[in-house]
């Protein structure tokens, strides 16, 4: 029994892979998009019940597929976290302003990664 869907957004593979590896084994299937559009229509489709999403991406950057996500009657209730390398302050202002429940900054432990994605999903 799966306890809902993990919607990882990243375009690096070395980061893709150390998200999946950091959730793996905690009972959720994790899905996964490396764009800012393929993150939009797996969203709408798959309704996981989080979303990891990394800030620079190809097509949309993060800041606008939180945006989009919040702004859909279907996508809106989504917890969106953005993981990103982007440190400055105003990032995270304008990030959270998206609609994003959290920012976690690159690199990160496993373990915050994890906590955070339980503070929102049960």
């Amino acid at each position: 029994m799966t306890q809902g869907k993990i919607l990882i957004v990243e375009d690096s593979p070395t980061d893709m892979r150390l998200a999946t590896n950091a959730l793996q084994g905690t009972g959720r299937d994790i899905i996964t998009a490396t764009d800012g559009d393929e993150a939009i229509a797996k969203a709408r489709k798959e309704h996981p019940s989080i979303v990891l999403l990394d800030v620079v991406l190809p097509r949309k950057n993060g800041f606008q597929v939180c945006r989009d996500l919040k702004n859909s009657p279907e996508t809106k209730d989504i917890p969106v976290i953005l993981i990103t390398s982007k440190t400055q302050d105003s990032d995270r202002f304008w990030g959270m302003k998206q609609g994003a429940c959290e920012y976690l900054t690159k690199p990160y432990a496993n373990e915050e990664l994890l906590a955070a994605v339980n503070r929102h999903i049960s």
